[in-house]
């Protein structure tokens, strides 16, 4: 058996733990006999939820914590005052090297400040974006980023992109994917301050397939296979994406159900719709890595369910076996020669 990927779960992070993330944890160990799974958080509550499972025992580890970080509280604070608490004890076992990756559907702001403040980010890296992946009509695409950097710069864009390009050809196999610039239109000269000075950054990057701007309407038609945005429009997007899709399935769910031959009909098709409507879950993608931290750390839905915390886990093993950071490493370093070598021209 090859090394085992050690991926840190969040007990006692979001509105369903710990039931929710000890079940994720256990179903992936079923999935898979290539992972080991260290949950922090309260060790009596994690027992108990663990008693109702059969599992790998020589798999799982429980580092027991006292304190939770809420979701209300201040980020900043909660990660200082909070020491011991299964966010920050999960984060600093990815920090020291005794885990691979962490997982936690806790509070967004914590993970974020966490996750740079502990985990730290690899030099060269300018901004760590937040990156899920979304379905579209052709498959999954890349939104980065999506709630980290707010009041993002045009070189940030510029490196998302970079970033965005390295992890879909790492864990999509996609080898040269179509970088879109998220836009109010196609146009080159659309756009805010920040789109219009990113435009052409992203046209004379080499390192990226960058094909224009892309509007919203397209982002679900499958337009790009990474769209770099800031992350105000990128949580927009998201929740949006998030939102429409409930609406549709309801809509859906009501319209089959609405009527005696409707429900003949639903029965009919229930197959075929079963396996498309799977096409467009999130939870089926798992969570939203950070990229460019020196570990890996994954954010999931406050609202996570188990099946969420299995696939965000399974998740974790090909980050590792691929080496993305190792491949982000190599990328900021040939830039960096690149730098010095025109730097020695002048």
């Amino acid at each position: 058996m090859s090394e085992l990927t050690r991926i840190v779960v969040d007990a006692m992070g979001g509105d369903y733990a710990p039931a929710e993330p000890v079940k994720g944890a256990v179903d992936a160990l079923a999935e898979s006999d290539r992972i080991k799974v260290i949950l922090t958080g309260d060790a009596a509550a994690i027992e108990k939820e663990l008693e109702k499972y059969s599992y790998p025992a020589e798999r799982l580890e429980i580092v027991p914590t006292t304190q939770v970080i809420e979701t209300g509280e201040p980020p900043v604070k909660a990660i200082q005052s909070k020491r011991d608490s299964s966010l920050v004890v999960g984060l600093n076992l990815v920090h020291k090297g005794e885990a691979d990756a962490f997982v936690s559907s806790g509070s967004t702001g914590a993970v974020l400040v966490g996750g740079q403040g502990i985990v730290k980010k690899i030099r060269g890296i300018q901004r760590a974006p937040l990156a899920p992946l979304i379905p579209t009509a052709k498959g999954v695409s890349l939104l980065i980023d999506c709630g980290a950097n707010v009041d993002a710069r045009p070189s940030h864009l510029v490196q998302f992109a970079v970033l965005g390009s390295i992890y879909m050809k790492s864990i999509m196999g996609i080898e040269n994917p179509r970088v879109g610039l998220v836009n109010i239109g196609t146009e080159e000269e659309k756009g805010n301050a920040l789109c219009k000075e990113t435009f052409p950054l992203l046209q004379a990057c080499p390192d990226i397939n960058f094909i224009g701007n892309v509007e919203a309407r397209d982002i679900s038609a499958g337009a790009a296979d990474v769209y770099v945005t800031e992350a105000f429009v990128g949580n927009v997007i998201l929740k949006m994406y998030e939102g429409v899709g409930k609406t549709l399935l309801h809509a859906i769910k009501d319209a089959l159900m609405s009527s005696t031959r409707s429900k003949v009909g639903a029965l009919l098709i229930k197959p075929a719709l079963k396996s498309t409507l799977k096409k467009f879950d999130s939870s089926s993608y798992g969570g939203a890595p950070l990229l460019g931290l020196k570990g890996l750390v994954v954010k999931t839905h406050g609202s996570s369910k188990a099946n969420e915390f299995r696939n965000t886990i399974l998740q974790c093993i090909q980050f590792k076996e691929e080496d993305v950071n190792g491949k982000i490493q190599e990328f900021l370093a040939k830039q960096s020669a690149e730098k010095e070598a025109a730097a020695d021209k002048e």
